[in-house]
C-alpha cells in the first residue's frame, strides 16, 4: 500500500476529524466532498465551514475534489465516512470497477437503508469486495474531542491482519491510540446498536429518569447487545472491551452524542420529522432501529430497549408510556 494514496469520502464532522488525524502521518490526503461551496470555502479559508470549523488545514497537502471517481481512482485506500443513509446514493455514482484491488475502510456507524445491511456486507454484496480488503474503524470516539486533540482510542478491525495494521498506522499519533481486531461484524453492529440505546437514553433523560435509572438502562443494554452479537456471529469476543462497552457508554452519556440529542427531542414531544430537521445532522439510530427490530423478530430475540425505541419512533407510541413499560422489564 502507498501511504500517499489515501482518500476520505465525506465532509461531515467525523470525515473532517479523520482528515486531521491522517495529516499527522501522511504527506497528502485525497478528500472527496460533494458540496462545491464547502470545497471553495476550504480552499480559501482552510477550514470546513459547516463541521469542526475550528480545525485549520494546510490545504496544500489535501487534494480536494467533487469528482468521486477521480478521487477513488487516484487512491489505494478509500475511507468511507458519511452517513449510512447517503452511502448507496453516493456510491452508485461511481464506477464499480474502481474499487477492485482497493482497500476500503468503513468509518460509518449505521445500517444502509433499503438493503438493511451493515457497510461491510453492503460492500461485499454490491461490489464483490472480499472481507480481506475491508476494514472497520470505530470508537469510542466523538469527532469534537478528536478536533480538540483529546486522547482517543480507536479499533481497526479486519480479518486481514496486514490490512488492519497498515490502516492503524495511518491513525496512530500523539492523541490517537489504536487496537486491532478480527471481529468485523461485532465492530460494525455495536455502533449501530449503541445508537439505538442512546436514543432511549435521551428520551429517558428528558422524561426525568435520573442517573440511577440510566445506569440500569446501560447495564441492560450491554446484555442486549451481547444477545444480538451472539445470534449473528459466533466469533468469541469480550463484550466489555472498550470497542463495545466503551462505545456504548460514550454515546449514551456524551454531550456530543447526536443520537442522545435526537432522543432528547423525541422525549420532549417533538415529532421525528421535526427532530430530524432541527438537528441538521443524521441520527443513525433512527434508521438502524427499524432493521434491528426486524432482525430481532426474525431470530426471536428478546431486546426490550430496541422494541421500546422502535415503538416510539415508528409506531408513534407515547414516550412516557413506553418508557414506563420498559422500566418494568429492566433488572
Amino acid at each position: 500500500m502507498q501511504k500517499d494514496k489515501v482518500a476520505v469520502i465525506g465532509s461531515g464532522s467525523w470525515a473532517t476529524a479523520i482528515v486531521k488525524i491522517l495529516l499527522n502521518n501522511l504527506e497528502k490526503v485525497n478528500w472527496w466532498i460533494r458540496e462545491p461551496e464547502i470545497i471553495s470555502h476550504l480552499k480559501k479559508f482552510n477550514h470546513n465551514p459547516q463541521y469542526l470549523s475550528s480545525v485549520q488545514f494546510d490545504t496544500g497537502r489535501i487534494e480536494i475534489s467533487e469528482n468521486i471517481n477521480a478521487t477513488i481512482e487516484n487512491s489505494q485506500i478509500i475511507i468511507l465516512c458519511l452517513p449510512a443513509v447517503f452511502l448507496h446514493d453516493t456510491m452508485r455514482k461511481t464506477d464499480p470497477g474502481l474499487l477492485n484491488k482497493k482497500i476500503v475502510v468503513s468509518a460509518i456507524k449505521g445500517i444502509v437503508p433499503d438493503s438493511n445491511m451493515i457497510v461491510g456486507d453492503y460492500l461485499k454484496n454490491h461490489y464483490g469486495l472480499s472481507f480481506d480488503n475491508i476494514a472497520i474503524v470505530t470508537g469510542p470516539s466523538h469527532a469534537e474531542e478528536v478536533a480538540l486533540e483529546k486522547l482517543t482510542y480507536l479499533t481497526v478491525a479486519s480479518p486481514n491482519k496486514t490490512v488492519a495494521k497498515e490502516v492503524a498506522s495511518f491513525f496512530n499519533c500523539r492523541y490517537i491510540k489504536t487496537s486491532l481486531s478480527d471481529d468485523i461484524l461485532g465492530t460494525e453492529y455495536v455502533p449501530v446498536l449503541k445508537n439505538v440505546v442512546a436514543i432511549a437514553s435521551g428520551i429517558c433523560n428528558v422524561l426525568g429518569y435520573g442517573d440511577n435509572f440510566q445506569a440500569v438502562l446501560i447495564s441492560n443494554a450491554i446484555k442486549e447487545i451481547k444477545i444480538f452479537l451472539d445470534a449473528v456471529s459466533q466469533l468469541r469476543r469480550d463484550i466489555y472491551d472498550s470497542v463495545y462497552l466503551g462505545d456504548l457508554l460514550v454515546t449514551c452519556y456524551s454531550q456530543f452524542s447526536r443520537n442522545r440529542m435526537f432522543g432528547n427531542m423525541i422525549g420532549k414531544g417533538h415529532s421525528v420529522k421535526f427532530a430530524k430537521y432541527e438537528m441538521k445532522m443524521v441520527a443513525e439510530g433512527y434508521y438502524a432501529v427499524k432493521t434491528i427490530q426486524q432482525i430481532n423478530r426474525e431470530r426471536d430475540l428478546d431486546m426490550v430497549i430496541t422494541e421500546a425505541v422502535y415503538n416510539i419512533l415508528y409506531e408513534e407510541k407515547s414516550p412516557p408510556e413506553e418508557v414506563e413499560k420498559l422500566s418494568e422489564k429492566l433488572r
